[in-house]
């Protein structure tokens, strides 16, 4: 179920008296648990089906009770019901399984008479088992038959609380889902791998970008992949769907004596559309001492060393409209010239010149420091939390995946030192993804516990692709695309530790979406702080290519949850665009807490752009633009308020703290529409806002403030396309 109604009930601790029996409880039964998992060669073909998958229940005591709690392997974590009956709790498992038993670790408040039932659409029940007579402790019932949902379905409770699980354990045989999938083999035909003695490269690079220079909203998607050495007299230019790296761990490993360049001369010299293209794991010397990266959203720089000065800017300074750079380093100056804002997290620079709106740095080494609102720099000295993407590396003579280990406080590059610290991962734990893999399939190579590893292509998926085991990789190459057919979300993350997003797009399909990603189910609320899911470089996209409709693109229900790079876009121009045609009214929804958003833009939703309801978020840099297309002021009006904001914070949330936002508006239907504001946020003393700017785009459209009531119209500069900005808020 999809969390796009009312954000869930504020978390609550455990009733004191119910506390008290917890420490006895789980030291009794960790035992228990340890003596019915199957370890006998007759039960080898048994395997628990349950853990870790998705979970959903009736009804919740509370949020720090949740229904995912009885899945996750953890004697001290747990589901509870209100205090009533009846009440269930079921689990998904995915596909149709052959179903063997189940083990019920209940808490004191446990259930005297229930059963167990199976479907296979999650509607239409029939019971497998009865039990009638529950005493509580661990109950081990036989099951039989087959099914995908299995619940318990409580029917009379044993005491005068609610039903309380532990653990609620299925077993049963993988028999009938197909053969086991193979980790590991060739990348398929997208991705062009290269080491320095492979003739062609200059050749190759040259004619997948002649293919992709204009191809905005085109089918092609590329990887270049080169192996550790030196390439001499490369100019790598990228087109759109275009993603080059290097297989060392570390960019100094790969070394192009040249260049990786992005410019604008397909768009006659204006940058603001070059869009979805990477470049990672780099060292650069380039041919006149700077590199040119030209770039707008969804381009990602990490992991670069370049050995010169690098020029955001096309030829002729034409205007660019934004990027990311992270864990980098940049010998020389970067110049900034006509970028109208960026972001750089986790990096050393030589310098940085000039200013637009928002230039915002977090734990950069040689970043400018705070002068908002003139020069319209923004600095943080470290960041919070990072965690870097993974990539593939070359070592040994066989792929991996390098997993970088998680970072607080960090500044500065994970390499300036030696191998970043990080794990490892064969290939062969992979299912590699081709063009015509079936979510089903993608499904399958979860359960039997593969990573995915999604080579270059367009897959149209039938259902969600389920990523239900902690610790699981879901990385994309070549700006892989994910199209949701017939209403179906995405991609769907259960509330695990550890799950690793990045590299990919998400593209809305005909069929209006509830949602196209989701992180975690609703009223999610593991602690994930040790080990966070972490989402990165990916995209989502709402027509353009063509109709596709969400009602809301990606929701955020896990705890600790970093979002590091994402383009959050409803298309304002391409095909399948106006007002209703990629109708899409929110476009990011928290409702985790202490969720990281570093790099995160968001821009043109029918309603809000951002909307905050967990405690304790972080954002650091947000670029918006609201909806050019908005056909009247009444189309966007909002109870009393004019428009809706490009941020809002829920009038719950005690704390949250954001640096670096900016928002814009290009009203080109109407120009005569007023928002009240940028952003909404309750004034309390936990909620800060740092560095605010509001800009009305040559006077199509107008904010009468910048946040709340805070911050000066946008009016009296008129078609100057000056911004309005606030220092600090409240």
């Amino acid at each position: 179920m999809s969390s796009v109604g009312s954000p869930p009930p504020r978390r609550r601790p455990a009733s004191p008296l119910r506390r008290s029996t917890a420490g006895a409880l789980v030291a009794a039964l960790a035992g228990t648990l340890l003596a019915v998992v199957p370890t006998t060669a007759a039960q080898a073909a048994e395997t628990l089906l349950s853990q870790g998958r998705t979970a959903t229940a009736s009804t919740l005591e509370g949020a720090v009770f949740p229904a995912s709690a009885a899945v996750d392997g953890d004697l001290g974590t747990r589901w509870a019901s209100q205090w009533q009956d009846a009440q269930w709790l079921q689990v998904d498992l995915g596909a149709s399984k052959q179903l063997s038993r189940a083990v019920l670790t209940w808490e004191a408040a446990y259930g005297k008479s229930y059963e167990i039932q199976a479907s296979d659409n999650g509607t239409d029940w029939r019971t497998v088992t009865a039990v009638s007579a529950g005493d509580g402790g661990t109950d081990e019932v036989a099951l039989s038959g087959s099914g995908r949902y299995v619940r318990m379905n409580g029917l009379t409770r044993g005491t005068g609380y609610g039903y309380s699980l532990w653990e609620f354990q299925v077993y049963g045989s993988t028999d009938g889902t197909g053969p086991t999938l193979p980790g590991g083999g060739d990348l398929g035909p997208n991705v062009h791998v290269y080491d320095p003695s492979t003739p062609g490269l200059q050749a190759k690079l040259d004619t997948v970008f002649q293919e992709q220079e204009s191809a905005q909203f085109g089918a092609g998607r590329h990887a270049f992949l080169l192996k550790p050495g030196t390439y001499n007299g490369l100019n790598a230019q990228l087109g759109f769907y275009t993603q080059i790296a290097g297989l060392g761990v570390r960019p100094d490993d790969t070394t192009i004596n040249g260049d990786v360049t992005v410019d604008a001369g397909w768009f006659n010299g204006n940058a603001t559309q070059n869009f979805w293209r990477g470049a990672e794991g780099l060292a650069l010397n380039p041919v006149n001492g700077t590199d040119r990266w030209a770039v707008s959203q969804a381009s990602s720089f990490r992991r670069m060393h370049v050995k010169g000065g690098l020029n955001l800017a096309p030829n002729g300074y034409g205007w660019a409209s934004g990027g990311y750079i992270a864990d980098s380093k940049i010998d020389g100056q970067v110049g900034n010239y006509s970028q109208q804002q960026w972001y750089t997290r986790d990096s050393t620079i030589g310098g940085w010149s000039n200013s637009v709106w928002n230039q915002t740095f977090s734990g950069t080494e040689g970043a400018p420091a705070t002068s908002f609102p003139e020069p319209r720099y923004t600095t943080l000295d470290t960041t919070p939390i990072s965690r870097e993407k993974p990539y593939l590396i070359w070592e040994d003579n066989q792929y991996k995946v390098f997993s970088p280990a998680k970072r607080t406080n960090a500044r500065g590059t994970t390499w300036a030192n030696g191998a970043p610290q990080g794990e490892k991962i064969p290939l062969s734990q992979f299912y590699v993804v081709k063009p015509g893999t079936t979510a089903a399939t993608m499904n399958q190579a979860v359960q039997q516990g593969l990573h995915l590893l999604i080579t270059p292509g367009v897959y149209h998926v039938d259902r969600p692709i389920e990523i239900n085991r902690a610790n699981t990789i879901v990385l994309g190459l070549g700006l892989a695309t994910i199209i949701p057919d017939n209403g179906a979300a995405a991609m769907k993350v259960a509330d695990v530790d550890g799950v690793r997003l990045a590299g990919f797009l998400v593209d809305a399909g005909p069929v209006n979406s509830p949602v196209l990603l989701e992180l975690g189910p609703q009223n999610s609320a593991t602690d994930h702080a040790a080990n966070p899911t972490t989402v990165q470089d990916v995209y989502i996209r709402i027509g353009g290519a063509g109709p596709g409709k969400a009602t809301t693109s990606m929701v955020v229900n896990s705890d600790d949850v970093i979002v590091d790079h994402t383009w959050v876009w409803r298309a304002d121009h391409g095909d399948g665009v106006g007002w209703e045609t990629n109708r899409a009214d929110y476009g990011v929804r928290v409702y985790g807490d202490d969720v990281l958003a570093t790099g995160l833009f968001v821009e043109h939703f029918n309603k809000y752009d951002v909307e905050w309801y967990g405690e304790r978020g972080r954002t650091i840099f947000y670029q918006n633009e609201k909806a050019y297309d908005a056909p009247n002021q009444a189309a966007i009006q909002n109870g009393a308020t004019k428009g809706y904001a490009a941020y809002r914070v829920d009038d719950s949330v005690n704390t949250h703290e954001a640096w670096g936002l900016g928002s814009y508006c290009n009203y080109n239907v109407d120009s005569t529409i007023v928002q009240d504001h940028g952003f909404k946020a309750p004034v309390k003393p936990g909620v800060k806002f740092h560095s605010l700017l509001v800009v009305s785009l040559g006077g199509m459209g107008h904010y009468n403030h910048v946040i709340n009531d805070t911050g000066a119209s946008t009016i009296p500069a008129g078609t100057s396309t000056v911004p309005s900005t606030v220092v600090s808020f409240p």
